[in-house]
């Protein structure tokens, strides 16, 4: 699953959001590293609502203009969770090897 995707998904975990919120929610997330403009927002949106991960909770209009307010799927919940999973297991093997004695490589170099 690419970055975006996951921070996409995690921003709704908590509660339903609408599109501007959901771009705040991932740069917050990541602390502003991954900011997404209205065009890659949208477009990843639309593409996580055609793999059913997402759903379209409610349509309101806020000074003149649609809004949708998205909502994770039970499938979308699964996915986020599965991929936290395996984040953790690497995690967890990147903090095993770097508490780990180094050792010089095969062919003798560092």
């Amino acid at each position: 699953m690419q970055e975006p995707t996951f921070l996409l998904l995690t921003a709704l975990a908590d509660r339903p959001r609408h599109g501007y919120a959901l771009g705040d929610e991932v740069a917050a997330i990541s602390d502003g590293r991954v900011r997404l403009g209205a065009g890659s927002l949208y477009g990843a949106l639309d593409r996580l609502l055609a793999e059913g991960l997402i759903r379209v909770e409610r349509e309101e209009t806020v000074d003149g203009r649609p809004r949708r307010v998205f909502t994770l799927t039970p499938d979308g919940e699964q996915s986020l969770r599965t991929e936290a999973d395996r984040l953790r297991s690497a995690l967890r093997e990147a903090d095993r090897r770097l508490a780990a004695p180094r050792t010089r490589s095969a062919g003798g170099s560092t």
